[in-house]
């Protein structure tokens, strides 16, 4: 599925640059925020919130039609996502109360290859996307209170930045809408999520296996330009 998609997104961005000939192509920047949180078969869902983190990168915009109606719009983004968890408690292991509280954070490297309508400024936009993760680093903090009694605990994760449970590779999507004026500068809002769990499926310790069939999910706000054509 996975490399499909990229030969499909391969074979669309070939053809629009093909056909754009001497027509104005154009590089450009972008840069804005994820309000990311989880999708998919999530357990404990109420104590997963959703977490603000940054996004950035490059992008190369490709007309297809002369009037730049239509183009196809590869990009390149770091993009912060990952989860809040919400300070709630719930009972753990024989019968002892847990809370946990922290972000966890998922550095990701973001390849979207869009189909775009600029309609009078007006852009609608939606295609495939592929996501490499860079690292992660957990944050989380678990306050154990003992089920007979005692002085609660609070432990910090171990192995914040290890990777070994998780798919570094994710296939999603990416749809939003948003206005560009002649100057090249525009304000999307766009929703990306992924088709693929980011745990992988034989580990049910991470979060206890809550996650185990999680998918990423973000809202994103950002500010683009491009950049003078030929």
């Amino acid at each position: 599925m996975k490399k499909s998609a990229l030969l499909i997104g391969a074979l669309l961005a070939t053809a629009a640059i093909s056909s754009a000939q001497a027509q104005d192509i154009r590089l450009g920047l972008r840069a804005g925020a994820n309000y990311s949180n989880l999708a998919g078969n999530v357990k404990n869902q109420d104590t997963y919130n959703n977490k603000a983190g940054f996004l950035g990168g490059v992008l190369l915009n490709v007309p297809v039609t002369s009037d730049g109606f239509f183009s196809v719009q590869p990009e390149v983004l770091y993009s912060q996502k990952g989860f809040e968890n919400k300070p709630t408690e719930f009972t753990g292991l024989l019968g002892a109360k847990q809370k946990r509280e922290g972000n966890v954070n998922y550095n990701y490297l973001d390849v979207p290859v869009l189909l775009k309508v600029n309609a009078g400024g007006f852009v609608a936009e939606a295609g495939p996307q592929y996501s490499y993760l860079l690292g992660a680093n957990d944050e989380t903090r678990t306050t154990t209170t003992p089920a007979l009694g005692g002085a609660p605990t609070t432990t910090e994760a171990q192995n914040k930045r290890d990777l070994s449970g998780l798919n570094r590779s994710e296939l999603g999507y990416l749809a939003g809408i948003g206005y560009e004026a002649s100057n090249g500068l525009s304000l999307s809002l766009r929703y990306t999520g992924a088709l693929s769990d980011f745990v992988k499926s034989d580990d049910n310790t991470y979060f206890n296996g809550d996650l185990k069939n999680a998918r990423h999910s973000a809202f994103q706000l950002s500010l683009g330009y491009l950049l003078a054509g030929k």
